[in-house]
């Protein structure tokens, strides 16, 4: 199969994927831009205030900023699904052009309720572009590049969002000019980010003959209910939601940070925001590598871990910090040794919020309805605005209670563990995929070949032969979709692995002559899996090999394509036969570290064999010939 891209930095050469990335880019930087020059202005008191105490208008920037995405969202779900985003995206980088010229006005007046406008006016940019922007990369991106190409995403608006905020507290802080400096960059931007957008390819209507509903109200919960249908997705909507939540913790206290636990100026607190941005930006970059180039939410867990035990030890390094009697210089914070663990702990943290939320979104972009993929998008954008609401009403409560910063960082990791945990069980998909991924690199050096016959969306049977204990996670980990497994009943008797395989609801099915209830209940559970869509995956020889050989193979599966003539893809394990979890010598799990570890295996998959054409007979043959290739 010949790869259209080597990596997730090839896309920024194609068409489909470059116009798009800088649109989205500038308008991250322009945002960012407008609001931290417009907070320093109010801040240090150059603007026209008409009598408003800064601090007011502080809150009121933060506030104004998110209102339309609670307001507005709904209705931009709606417009994304209706209409082609690629036009959608031209009309919304217009208006950014029009915001900029009232901005202009504003800046060169210095007149805080002109620009009090224009950030009203930038949230409401920002709510019709937030489900443009994900439902548009289903559309383009394949599933092998839907994960780096949402890295990509998230990278580029987190270095968008920093380099806005130092471009703007420089340019603010020019004698004079800053002001106007500040409206022209604005500007220059935006005709830059409409100039992108001329460029961006049609992404086609998925639902054209949707009847707009203006009513917000009804609209979100109408949008909430159609996220709900899918369980995972509406799950990773609220873990997404909580990400915001958790990072809003710490981006707006960093200022208190800097200056009150850590002794710096503002320097510092710029620092803080670097190295937390430059954190994210490589998590999300590093999801494409540790994810093989597929959708795979077993990074998830992962991820969440990793925020909880470095917001923790975040606490730790800083709880005791020396008050230094003067505010510290960059350089001067730089020296202290001290100050590394901290930097380490909120690089690694932000690091770890990229593995976490990167999964999640290309997860509700594949399994989200695409007739409603933007209504869902929209939904979760209205969940983000809430939570990041929570977030701040609950620093306030803590901080007001007598808490410190590092304490209330400490609290933070510690609910996070809560969430991710509950999160975890009630979809343990995320658990399992995370038990499979950690087999497939730390146990086993598994390698995939053939993957692009595994269906991405539709129903199919895999059939694969039985060498191990762990072979459905390592078919697990192979595929980029949820996999229902049809297996010998005993297995489920096995400690711990029954465990997993009961979570990933495999079915259990008996002999015919042993069982016959229990048979044909097996029959109809794998019927219903296919009748929505789904994969399911059969071991024909019917069970685990003893001598390593390649069994007979048994007729379920022309039972099953009686009542679902479906696409059947045979599937071979390699180099498993031996392994600690196969039946080498007798009993599996037997003889640990039987050949070490990240032991060489693999996993061929094959051409999917039409209903009409398939025999066991005939599938076997297939399965013997992948395992000799």
């Amino acid at each position: 199969m010949n790869d259209p891209h080597p990596n997730q930095f090839a896309l920024l050469g194609q068409r489909r994927f470059a116009p798009f990335f800088w649109a989205q880019f500038l308008g991250a930087g322009n945002d960012n831009l407008f609001k931290f020059a417009f907070t320093v202005m109010v801040t240090f008191g150059t603007a026209n205030a008409t009598g408003l105490a800064p601090a007011l208008v502080v809150q009121l920037i933060a506030a104004l900023f998110i209102l339309p995405f609670l307001l507005f969202s709904a209705t931009a779900g709606q417009l994304a699904d209706k209409y082609d985003k690629a036009v959608l995206i031209r009309f919304v980088k217009t208006l950014e052009i029009v915001i900029m010229a009232i901005a202009l006005y504003g800046f060169t007046a210095q007149s805080v309720p002109v620009l009090l406008l224009c950030t009203f006016g930038l949230g409401v940019h920002s709510t019709l572009f937030g489900p443009v922007k994900y439902a548009y990369l289903p559309q383009h991106l394949n599933e092998r590049e839907l994960t780096g190409g949402n890295g990509m995403v998230e990278m580029g608006t987190f270095v968008a969002i920093l380099l806005g905020n130092v471009v703007g507290g420089l340019l603010i802080a020019v004698p004079e000019a800053g002001a106007r400096y500040v409206a022209w960059s604005c500007m220059a931007l935006a005709l830059l980010g409409r100039l992108a957008a001329q460029f961006v390819p049609s992404a086609p209507a998925t639902d054209a003959a949707l009847r707009i509903n203006w009513n917000p109200f009804s609209e979100t919960w109408r949008n909430l209910k159609l996220a709900h249908e899918n369980v995972a997705v509406f799950r990773s909507l609220l873990g997404i939601s909580w990400m915001w939540f958790f990072g809003a913790v710490f981006l707006t206290q960093f200022p208190s940070f800097a200056k009150d636990v850590l002794g710096g100026n503002e320097q510092v607190a710029s620092l803080l925001l670097v190295v937390f941005s430059i954190g994210i930006a490589t998590g999300s970059l590093l999801c494409e590598t540790l994810s093989r180039r597929h959708v795979e939410i077993g990074l998830v867990p992962f991820g969440a871990f990793g925020m909880s035990v470095f917001a923790i030890d975040l606490y730790f390094a800083s709880r005791s910090m020396a008050h230094p009697d003067t505010a510290l210089t960059l350089t001067q914070f730089a020296a202290l040794g001290a100050n590394w663990r901290v930097m380490a702990d909120l690089a690694l943290l932000a690091l770890f919020a990229g593995l976490y939320s990167v999964p999640m979104y290309a997860l509700i972009q594949m399994r989200a309805q695409p007739s409603h993929r933007s209504r869902i998008i929209a939904a979760n954008n209205i969940l983000n605005a809430l939570f990041m609401i929570g977030s701040a009403a609950m620093a306030a409560l803590l901080l007001k209670a007598g808490a410190t910063v590092p304490q209330l960082f400490l609290v933070t990791g510690l609910l996070n563990l809560l969430v991710a945990g509950y999160i975890f069980l009630i979809v343990p998909e995320y658990l399992l995929r995370f038990v499979a991924w950690v087999a497939t690199r730390l146990v086993y050096r598994f390698k995939v070949r053939g993957d692009e016959h595994i269906p991405a969306e539709g129903a199919a049977i895999l059939v694969c032969n039985h060498v191990s204990f762990v072979d459905a996670i390592l078919l697990m980990a192979a595929s980029p979709r949820p996999i229902a497994f049809l297996m010998d009943h005993r297995i489920f008797r096995t400690p711990v692995l029954g465990t997993l395989f009961r979570l990933a609801k495999a079915i259990p099915i008996a002999p015919q002559k042993e069982d016959p209830r229990a048979y044909e209940q097996a029959f109809a559970r794998a019927k219903a899996v296919l009748d929505a869509g789904d994969l399911l995956c059969i071991f024909p020889e019917g069970a685990i090999t003893r001598d390593g050989s390649l069994g007979e193979f048994k007729g379920g599966v022309m039972k099953l394509l009686e009542a679902n003539p479906v696409p059947v893809v045979p599937l071979a394990l390699q180099n498993l036969w031996g392994s600690f979890f196969s039946r080498v010598d007798g009993n599996a799990m037997t003889k640990p570290f039987r050949r070490g570890f990240f032991t060489r295996v693999g996993l061929v998959a094959g051409e999917a064999v039409p209903a009409a054409q398939v025999s066991p007979a005939g599938l076997r043959e297939r399965v013997s010939a992948l395992l000799a290739s």
